[in-house]
């Protein structure tokens, strides 16, 4: 709907955490959407790589969710990490078009029709 690159990884910070370094250094990306459950390190890795935003979605495994909304927002100064709700992945990728389009007219512009769209329905 909105035309927006994008490139998809799985990489655990926990398992892997020098191929994640490498990605997040070497990426091209202008927003970094990371979605991550249980201890949910995976935002805090990210944005201690890369000044670029992130943007963390706390998944649902074990205690509704909160365990991973908690590990993701309680981040120290200095490591923001942009978080939405328990499984809100559409919300997050909302955000980074809405982020996206701070430098992009012609997204804003898709952006705008978009939610035009969504009140008028």
């Amino acid at each position: 709907e909105f035309d927006v690159a994008y490139d998809l990884q799985v990489i655990s910070a926990h398992r892997n955490p020098e191929k994640l370094a490498k990605y997040v250094k070497e990426s091209p990306a202008k927003v970094f959407i990371t979605i991550a459950g249980l201890a949910a390190a995976l935002p805090g890795a990210v944005a201690a790589q890369t000044i670029k935003p992130v943007i963390g979605v706390p998944k649902e495994v074990k205690l509704g969710g909160m365990d991973s909304l908690l590990s993701i927002v309680q981040m120290p100064t200095g490591v923001p990490i942009a978080t939405v709700g328990i499984d809100a992945s559409k919300n997050a990728a909302l955000l980074a078009i809405e982020i996206m389009a701070l430098q992009d007219a012609e997204l804003a512009q898709k952006l705008d029709k978009y939610r035009e769209k969504r009140a008028n329905s």
